[in-house]
C-alpha cells in the first residue's frame, strides 16, 4: 500500500480527515475515497463483544432440526 504523508496545511484542506472525502480530478471525476481510520482505543479486542453464557441460553431456545426434517418439510412444500 501506498503511503502519504499529509503536512498541516493538507490536513487542514481535508478537515482534518474527520469524515470521508471524495478525491476529483480536474474534470470534477471522482478517482478515490479516504476514510477516516478508526479509532478502537474504546474497544477492547481480546474479549468477545457477546456474554457467552447469554449467546448458549438464547440458543438453547432456538428450534433445530435435522438436515432429514429440513428436506421433509421442503418436500411438502
Amino acid at each position: 500500500m501506498t503511503q502519504i504523508t499529509l503536512d498541516a496545511e493538507l490536513r487542514k484542506r481535508l478537515g482534518n480527515l474527520q469524515q470521508p472525502i471524495e478525491l476529483c480530478d480536474e474534470t470534477g471525476r471522482v478517482v478515490g475515497h479516504v476514510f477516516p481510520a478508526a479509532d478502537l482505543s474504546e474497544y477492547d479486542l481480546t474479549s468477545p463483544p457477546f456474554d457467552l453464557e447469554d449467546a448458549q441460553r438464547r440458543l438453547s431456545k432456538v428450534p433445530r432440526y435435522s438436515t432429514k426434517q429440513v428436506l421433509e418439510h421442503l418436500e411438502n412444500l
